[in-house]
């Protein structure tokens, strides 16, 4: 059974409010949960932190300790706390432009150039 470290949504429409679990990667995202870590309320204020985001530290290194994988989002905040190192990522050629943009700007600098020379 591999476990994940993610979140669980709640909340109304339009106003999210995370659940932080620990779960089994196969259960749904909103469905059974093994253990609620903490909570992520993404519309609160980032001043007000301690009402924004709270993690039982000590359950989170437990759950990692047994095996756990945090989610992407929150190994984030577990990098915030310094718990977990947060692998630096870059892909430079997922950034660079596809054929037809390629070709698009080509005939761009082309049309600028001929007004140019036409001037």
């Amino acid at each position: 059974m591999s476990l994940k470290i993610r979140m669980a949504r709640a909340g109304t429409k339009k106003r999210p409010f995370y659940h932080i679990v620990v779960a089994d990667s196969r259960a749904p995202r909103d469905g059974r949960y093994i253990e609620r870590l903490g909570f992520f309320s993404p519309l609160t204020p980032k001043d007000q932190q301690e009402h924004r985001l709270k993690l039982d530290l000590e359950k989170v290194k437990a759950w990692i300790a047994k095996g756990a994988q945090p989610s992407d989002r929150v190994l984030r905040f577990l990098d915030e706390a310094g718990i977990m190192k947060r692998p630096a990522r870059s892909n430079p050629e997922k950034a660079k432009p596809k054929k037809k943009a390629q070709e698009r700007a080509a005939a761009a600098a082309a049309a600028a150039g001929g007004e140019a020379a036409a001037s």
